[in-house]
């Protein structure tokens, strides 16, 4: 299935989790959000929310400083 992450195309396999998505780019231990056709995913739902064809995903990763 093809998808939007983070402004380009990429194909992936379909029934993809959140929580697999992340695991594939190396991301699932990381501090990050995770929006999905606009809106924000819970980390608690990663694992059962499914990303469909076209889906128009960003994550955008947790930075910190002080």
């Amino acid at each position: 299935m093809n998808i939007i992450l983070n402004g380009t195309a990429r194909e992936y396999p379909d029934q993809l989790s959140a929580s697999e998505l992340l695991r594939s780019l190396g991301l699932a231990d990381k501090r990050l959000a995770l929006e999905i056709n606009e809106e924000i995913v819970s980390r608690s739902t990663f694992d059962s929310h499914v990303i469909n064809p076209g889906d128009r995903v960003e994550i955008v990763h947790a930075i910190g400083g002080g």
